[in-house]
């Protein structure tokens, strides 16, 4: 994992690493409204020994908010976020699976209204009898599928219903996903010697928006070969990645994808660390980040406090990286680490017994 490296690729309006910071808590739905409170408690954790204030506004989206408001994503979370806060916290989302009017998912809505380009999502094997993996996969966050432009007609021909979505890639979002999964793979050349990136498409059946994917990401290695011609180039069509990430996990290092593969390539990179429940990711736009789980609402564990909590510690200490602070960010990452390896206080999804309120006291006393 690049961990404290990923501060370095932090705009300018997170240089300044302000020791007072205001973080929206938006849990969501389901398992949500249980792992977003352990973030907290990690944050007031480190006020003490690094010198930090945290301040907390709690914020509504959601299947949830929906039913009882009309709307998934209020304006008012958004304008709090926007002029309040200078970083978020969003737990997971209960979206239903069939169409209803007048909704739609609003993690794919805030990360569009706070231009969060990118999802980096890391994943890491931590014990010794694991698969050793560690790659960082980097997915455009705003575009290809995700516009959510789909119209649904009746076939003239055949009086049949057809649905279509529009996929859309652009140059200007590729640009931007391209160099910061360069970025990252530089930080991570310079800890581990070498890196390389992997660029992930289907140009091969989509040769214009695929293709143009493909091209941007190519150009803009090509075209700042002074900075980033150390770093190996490959890419990798979508299918057989997923093929060789379960066979030959150890060949991948910094992954960029589109939208969609990027999403379904970490939840399948997931299985090899043993659950979606020890995967973070963090939203990153030019002067935001949102720290957010990988895993889904998991209605069937809700309300049952044994959730794990891991994700979305790893997720707090990823948006502290982006927001400068390195050193509280290692912190965490140490104990989750020394929690995992410990091996005997863990959730129903690693194989224990534990509540998500006794994982989260395990890692903040090892804090």
């Amino acid at each position: 994992m690049l961990r404290a490296s990923f501060t370095q690729l932090a705009r300018r309006s997170y240089a300044s690493a302000s020791k007072s910071l205001t973080i929206g808590l938006i849990p969501g739905d389901g398992i949500g409204k249980e792992v977003i409170p352990a973030g907290r408690q990690v944050l007031e954790n480190l006020s003490s020994k690094h010198g930090l204030k945290f301040d907390f506004i709690d914020l509504q989206a959601g299947w949830q908010t929906f039913q009882e408001t009309g709307k998934a994503l209020p304006d008012e979370t958004i304008d709090i976020l926007r002029n309040q806060c200078q970083g978020a916290l969003f737990g997971a989302v209960q979206s239903p699976t069939n169409k209803v009017e007048g909704y739609s998912s609003p993690i794919v809505a805030l990360r569009k209204k706070l231009g969060l380009y990118a999802n980096v999502r890391p994943v890491k094997s931590v014990l010794p009898q694991e698969r050793p993996v560690d790659m960082i996969i980097v997915r455009e966050n705003t575009e290809d599928l995700y516009i959510k432009t789909e119209k649904t007609y009746i076939d003239e021909k055949t009086g049949t219903r057809v649905a279509e979505a529009i996929k859309r890639i652009s140059e200007t979002a590729t640009k931007n996903i391209a160099n910061i999964a360069l970025e990252i793979a530089l930080q991570r050349q310079k800890v581990n010697g070498e890196a390389t990136l992997t660029v992930t498409h289907k140009s091969n059946v989509l040769s214009q928006s695929d293709g143009l994917f493909r091209e941007v990401c190519r150009q803009v290695y090509e075209s700042n070969k002074d900075k980033f011609g150390s770093i190996k180039y490959n890419e990798q069509i979508v299918d057989s990645m997923v093929y060789r990430m379960f066979r030959e996990p150890e060949c991948f290092d910094v992954i960029v994808a589109p939208n969609l593969y990027g999403d379904i390539l970490s939840d399948g990179a997931a299985a090899l660390v043993g659950s979606l429940g020890v995967v973070p990711s963090a939203n990153v736009g030019f002067d935001f980040v949102v720290g957010e789980p990988c895993h889904g609402s998991a209605p069937d564990i809700a309300g049952k406090g044994i959730s794990n909590p891991v994700a979305t510690i790893r997720s707090t200490a990823l948006m502290l990286e982006f927001m400068g602070h390195p050193e509280a960010a290692q912190d965490i990452h140490k104990a989750v680490d020394a929690n995992l390896r410990d091996n005997s206080i863990k959730t129903p999804d690693l194989g224990g017994k534990s509540t998500t309120q006794q994982v989260v006291e395990d890692v903040l006393s090892r804090m």
